[in-house]
């Protein structure tokens, strides 16, 4: 089966063609610009030279028929003709409490994401539009979306409730739900298949490290806490997200520089983080040359970033009674040895012992960086959200040809 995987943005869409026999990439590529007369798609092809192309492309429906038509033709693309697609899988970031796993699309499916637009504004009607998109050009094929969410659903009341007014939550579905829980999902399956030991006999904390970040307990294989809550803003320090604050700072600042609320939002997401205490970048790689050049808000911006994710870490071995396991993933967990290394360096009471050889060590392989001896096991996961949206969209598809 070929599979085809999208991640709809408002204006852009990324896409993966996998061959699910191997689970092989055979294409690659994004649109870019969508909306303007300068939109760009860049393709790529294992072993061959990458296609960037600029034209209009004004809608999602035009950008999805330049990627189906790219992936056919004779010079570029991998496949004799469009039946090959035989179905397609999309990332979609909240589920709400509505979906607890992935599903095929269904008119009740469409509906129900359409009912989360609240909940998340800036992602769920570009993920539809995606899915229509799809529909318009691929109007046979089987769809599957699959939740950023779905993972923590998971959680306890205990971990996904805020202490707020209940009211709250039965009205409007208040409560955390938690983000990057595809990431989360793959690299514990694939930490536990390196460890050799089932899921279930595992305690884990995973920390997806991006420009966005979070950290989830993982016990028996399940969610049962995360970072991130309502939205992505909770938890960490990220690259310009503030994490957590005191509440009261929102009202506070509003008086004193009289914000509006489009304003103050706009200041905790976007100029908030690593980009706000360094005065340099929100990409830690920067932020790592600052500090070797001597700057000391650079210097500052590590430390906060690195004590945070370290408290959250201790705090979830305590929710867990123990962990067995810390994985670290995504573009900065997976590359930046210093930045795992100061983290851990401040985990040795938990019995944590890093191997410095293994850390600073570069590999797309899942690997230990921890020592023999260590009584926690550090890994190193590179995370695939794309091929676990793969997997959940063969594995369905070919259960329904079978019901």
């Amino acid at each position: 089966m070929k599979v085809l995987v999208i991640n709809a943005g408002s204006s852009s869409l990324k896409y993966q063609l996998y061959d699910m026999r191997e689970e092989t990439v055979m294409a690659s590529g994004r649109v870019e610009r969508i909306g303007m007369d300068s939109s760009i798609l860049t393709h790529e092809v294992p072993d061959k030279q990458e296609v960037r192309d600029v034209s209009e492309i004004l809608d999602h429906v035009t950008a999805v028929k330049r990627v189906v038509d790219i992936l056919v033709d004779p010079e570029h693309g991998v496949l004799s003709t469009i039946h090959e697609i035989q179905a397609v899988g999309h990332r979609v970031v909240h589920g709400g409490e509505s979906f607890k796993q992935s599903v095929i699309v269904t008119p009740e499916v469409k509906l129900e994401i359409r009912k989360l637009f609240d909940l998340a504004p800036l992602h769920n009607p570009a993920h539809m539009m995606g899915i229509s998109a799809v529909e318009a050009n691929l109007p046979a094929v089987e769809q599957v979306v699959v939740f950023d969410t779905a993972f923590h659903q998971t959680m306890p009341q205990t971990a996904y409730l805020y202490p707020i007014p209940m009211v709250l939550y039965r009205r409007h579905k208040i409560r955390r739900y938690g983000f990057h829980g595809t990431s989360h999902h793959y690299v514990s399956d694939q930490a536990a298949q390196l460890l050799g030991k089932p899921l279930s006999e595992v305690k884990m904390v995973s920390c997806h490290i991006g420009n966005g970040a979070s950290v989830t307990a993982i016990k028996e294989g399940q969610s049962v806490d995360t970072s991130m809550g309502l939205t992505p803003l909770e938890g960490l320090m990220m690259g310009t997200r503030s994490g957590d604050i005191d509440p009261a700072i929102v009202p506070f600042t509003m008086n004193k520089e009289e914000l509006t609320l489009s304003e103050v939002n706009s200041m905790l997401n976007k100029h908030s983080g690593l980009l706000a205490i360094s005065g340099i970048s929100s990409d830690m790689r920067e932020i790592v040359q600052g500090m070797d050049d001597g700057d000391k808000n650079a210097q500052l911006a590590f430390d906060m970033y690195v004590y945070r994710l370290r408290k959250y870490i201790g705090a979830y071995a305590a929710a867990m009674n123990g962990m067995d396991v810390l994985i670290f993933t995504a573009g900065v967990g997976e590359n930046s040895d210093r930045l795992r290394a100061s983290v851990c360096e401040g985990l040795t009471f938990l019995g944590i012992e890093l191997d410095e050889e293994l850390n600073k060590k570069r590999s797309k392989e899942a690997r230990y960086i921890s020592t023999e001896n260590s009584k926690i096991k550090v890994l190193v996961v590179p995370t695939n959200e794309e091929l676990l949206i793969a997997r959940d969209t063969y594995a369905l598809v070919q259960q329904a040809k079978q019901a």
